[in-house]
């Protein structure tokens, strides 16, 4: 018999569009993707910050919070802050959503809320610190905590410093959200993510996808992120590595690719888990 993993359907995988959409929001009804998820053995669900305002054009956050509820969704998971430690009006308009974030995260019970950037911003480690405590600290307020996931496109772009601002800001529900695609692409080491204390360590998300050669393994921007097993990742190296730091949460899947996009709700949700949960013993 298999051990008991509790995998989270991340917003992208099940969404029905690509990043970047005209309208970024999902075609698929929440209801529905709720359901087709547990079906497929999904106990978590990620939501897009777009997303989320479309539901709640539609329904309650106690609707949202219901249907989740009778599903077994036990693991809630809301995206996507950015501009949090920026100043003027782009920190305006991030508190803004910093505000309907935290109160859909009060009201779903989410595990965490997920924070970066895009725009690989300049910004003071001692700023960093500062508002990462800050975001930390009223995150606690709402009873969730705050993941900040590594990406070559944010104004952190390497494990090293993430963790440098995670520990300066010293805050118990703040940590990184460590993707798989993102530690290949940046050439973290696998010995690296086994120094990662526990503690830090919020999420985990996992996919596959081509690498480059020759040199040191990166994976191709231009190339789609594919299920698991699909590719050329050392998943089972990643997934010991995280393992080694006593990380015990659930495992997000984060699939994004056109063909995705285009699959019908039942079929990727089924494939979605079934390739990751075949990653595991």
């Amino acid at each position: 018999m298999k051990d008991a993993v509790d995998l989270v359907a991340s917003f992208w995988t099940i969404a029905g569009l690509m990043p970047g959409a005209l309208n970024d929001f999902s075609p698929f009804d929440f209801k529905d993707r709720v359901e087709s998820a547990a079906r497929a053995g999904f106990t978590g669900l990620g939501i897009w910050h777009t997303d989320l305002a479309h539901i709640l054009s539609r329904r309650s956050l106690s609707e949202m919070k219901s249907i989740l509820d009778d599903n077994g969704m036990r693991h809630v998971e809301v995206e996507f802050l950015t501009d949090w430690f920026l100043d003027g009006e782009r920190k305006a308009r991030s508190d803004l959503l910093k505000r309907d974030l935290f109160a859909a995260a009060e009201a779903l019970g989410a595990r965490c809320v997920k924070v970066g950037d895009f725009n690989h911003e300049s910004c003071p480690m001692s700023r960093l610190v500062d508002s990462f405590a800050a975001l930390c600290q009223e995150a606690a307020q709402h009873g969730t905590r705050i993941a900040f996931e590594p990406m070559s496109a944010a104004m952190l772009d390497n494990l090293e410093d993430s963790l440098r601002m995670v520990e300066g800001a010293g805050a118990d529900n703040g940590g990184i959200m460590l993707d798989i695609w993102q530690v290949v692409n940046l050439g973290v080491p696998y010995a690296e993510v086994r120094r990662i204390p526990a503690r830090y360590l919020v999420g985990v998300e996992l996919n596959d996808a081509k690498v480059r050669r020759p040199g040191a393994p990166k994976a191709m921007a231009d190339e789609p992120r594919m299920f698991c097993g699909e590719g050329e990742f050392d998943i089972d190296g990643f997934i010991a590595a995280v393992k080694s730091t006593g990380y015990a949460g659930p495992w997000g899947v984060e699939v994004i690719s056109e063909k995705l996009a285009m699959m019908p709700l039942a079929e990727v949700t089924a494939r979605a888990y079934q390739t990751t949960r075949a990653q595991f013993p």
